[in-house]
């Protein structure tokens, strides 16, 4: 495939430790692993979207030069997440010698490790332990306690951030520039809005919105990312404010079935409102827990609209309640 085919995000994916941005700290230590030929097992935590597999893939590049291909293995553990995985592909590839003399050993990148099971995390510490002379592991997580402390323990720790909006905004200008597309500066601080820090999803809007029409505007990023998402999501809290759960659960079903967006979507936009809901601080708070609790079901597979329909129940009672406390109080 051409690089004109590529998706911007794999096309300008950073080749070299000094090309990733705003992570000076993390590639000075990198580097020096780099300088040292030796590299301990690595832990890389964060949110999506920020260069933790980038950082991966850079720091192989570096080690093994034109052998990075033979001495480096990539996995990822959202698909491989058996124990069986760890027992053979990477068993496998750990105790096979590295290709090459100058690294003694091979680099193993396993990215969303922290999907992994408890026996299959148990089989990859024991791995660890004993191949550490033919083979180092890069272990990649969003979060930290998704990962067994016996394998924390036998790991430097990266901690990864969401990038900062200028950070965001200076490298879609920079990749607008190489693109030749046109932009305005408020088309670049809309992707970085809806982007939150997450340098994937920023390049992925920036590309959506400039193939729709050659340009980054805020109008062409909010056609791309649904401008009528949070309108929508406007009227259901109105509707569930008013008392009108059959008219909010209409407007949840289009959400989600019509217009495709995912429960943890819907829940993330209720979440940005709650503070702006005219009700009082108690009944936030109540319902900030309550869509913390939505959030945690939905990420075990919860069924979306049972779970959303109790959310905006939660918001209708929490509404009639302070109203009748207003009503008793004059």
């Amino acid at each position: 495939m051409g690089s004109d085919q590529l998706l911007w995000t794999e096309k300008y994916r950073p080749k070299r430790l000094k090309d990733i941005a705003d992570l000076e700290l993390i590639v000075q230590r990198l580097q020096s692993f780099v300088e040292m030929r030796n590299v301990p097992n690595l832990l890389f935590v964060g949110p999506p979207g920020t260069a933790k597999t980038s950082a991966a893939l850079c720091l192989a590049q570096e080690l093994f030069g034109e052998k990075a291909a033979q001495n480096t293995l990539e996995l990822n553990a959202s698909d491989e997440r058996g124990i069986q995985t760890v027992r053979e592909i990477i068993k496998d590839f750990a105790r096979s010698m590295s290709v090459g003399e100058a690294v003694p050993f091979k680099l193993l990148i396993l990215d969303e490790c922290d999907n992994m099971t408890n026996d299959a995390q148990q089989a990859l510490r024991r791995t660890m332990e004993k191949y550490a002379s033919t083979c180092r592991f890069i272990l990649i997580a969003n979060f930290q306690g998704g990962i067994i402390e016996p394998i924390q323990s036998r790991c430097a720790v990266f901690r990864f951030s969401p990038f900062p909006d200028r950070v965001v905004i200076e490298q879609i200008r920079r990749l607008a520039q190489m693109e030749n597309v046109n932009y305005d500066e408020e088309g670049l601080k809309e992707v970085a809005r809806q982007a939150e820090g997450d340098m994937r999803k920023a390049i992925n809007i920036a590309e959506a919105a400039a193939a729709s029409g050659r340009e980054i505007t805020a109008q062409t990023v909010m056609e791309v990312v649904g401008k009528s998402f949070a309108s929508e999501v406007d009227k259901m809290l109105d509707a569930a404010l008013e008392g009108d759960h059959e008219g909010a659960a209409k407007i949840l079903r289009h959400v989600l079935l019509q217009a495709g967006y995912s429960g943890r979507d819907v829940v993330k936009e209720i979440h940005k409102k709650i503070g702006g809901l005219g009700v009082s601080e108690r009944c936030k708070l109540t319902l900030i827990e309550a869509a913390g609790d939505v959030d945690y079901r939905l990420s075990l597979g919860a069924d979306p609209e049972i779970q959303l329909e109790s959310l905006l129940a939660r918001i209708s009672l929490a509404t009639r309640e302070f109203k009748a406390g207003k009503g008793m109080k004059q």
